[in-house]
């Protein structure tokens, strides 16, 4: 279980707190008087990745067998191409949890290509991301559409991985807090208090997807403890300080012991490193 002090900032949709050489740096703070213990969460996305069953299962198990008695006290998932999903969950067994990369959130009906929360449901998963950059930009879908899965998933009694962030032209604006806020807001809406149980939140800057660079310690954790203070808004601060928050964006086995040191990353959504079982699985072991 991760113990971590709670950071407000008193300043959320300031935008001279998110300046790229001095991220946060103009916010003040209080701290919060309740320690809350989250269970750190790693995870994995595949996304179009590999190319077979038998790569796959390889992968799956690889990653399934670096989880031991000595790993730290630790969520663990894999988000994989719907095709693999059961073969994926054979292979790791109960060592975590494959979930899927995204769902429609129409539950049938003519939706050529679309898979429901209902026959995801029907095959065991648990867990689906909503939001990813990639889904956002490539395919065009909107914080309605997301919504829409969030809502979806839970109505299912499943739960989400929300994520967000923003493009490295909003982070140069110094737009990264407003464009959390309005993501967490309309991505949420709907969901109440006590459905925020089996949502979590990841926060990806998309300047840092498969880009290689990754925002320091200091500044994803000033937009974590951000995120945080919005959740605080929306709801309240028990409901803030129970949300575990992951980052992700190039996260590597020679940054993870640093980002899962700050109080408000509660863990990892890994892309392309989740691909190498060396390397993700040095990630979910971090010290």
């Amino acid at each position: 279980m991760k113990l971590s002090v709670i950071t407000l900032l008193s300043t959320l949709a300031s935008t001279e707190a998110f300046a790229p050489s001095s991220f946060g740096s103009n916010a003040k703070s209080v701290t919060s008087t309740q320690l809350e213990a989250r269970k750190p969460f790693i995870s994995g996305n595949w996304k179009l990745n590999p190319q077979t069953k038998d790569e796959a299962v390889k992968l799956a198990s690889d990653i399934a067998a670096k989880i031991t008695p000595d790993s730290p006290d630790a969520e663990v998932a894999l988000f994989v191409p719907y095709v693999f999903i059961e073969a994926a969950m054979t292979a790791v067994a109960d060592k975590l949890q494959v979930g899927a990369e995204g769902v429609c959130p129409e539950i049938n009906g003519a939706f050529t290509g679309a898979v429901s929360t209902a026959m995801l449901d029907s095959v065991g998963v648990q867990w689906a991301l909503a939001g990813h950059s990639e889904r956002r930009v490539i395919f065009g879908e909107t914080d309605e559409y997301i919504n829409g899965q969030c809502l979806k998933l839970i109505q299912q009694g499943m739960s989400v991985m929300l994520c967000i962030g923003e493009s490295e032209s909003e982070y140069e604006q110094r737009l990264a807090g407003a464009v959390c806020a309005v993501q967490l807001k309309k991505g949420l809406a709907g969901i109440t208090k006590e459905e925020m149980s089996r949502v979590v939140i990841a926060y990806e800057p998309v300047w840092a997807i498969g880009t290689g660079k990754v925002a320091t310690p200091e500044t994803a954790q000033n937009v974590h403890a951000t995120c945080r203070a919005i959740i605080a808004e929306m709801y309240d601060q028990e409901t803030a300080d129970n949300v575990r928050i992951l980052y992700g964006g190039s996260v590597t086995p020679e940054s993870v012991d640093e980002l899962m040191a700050q109080p408000d990353i509660d863990g990892a959504l890994v892309g392309g490193a989740s691909l190498d079982s060396e390397k993700f699985g040095r990630i979910l072991n971090f010290q």
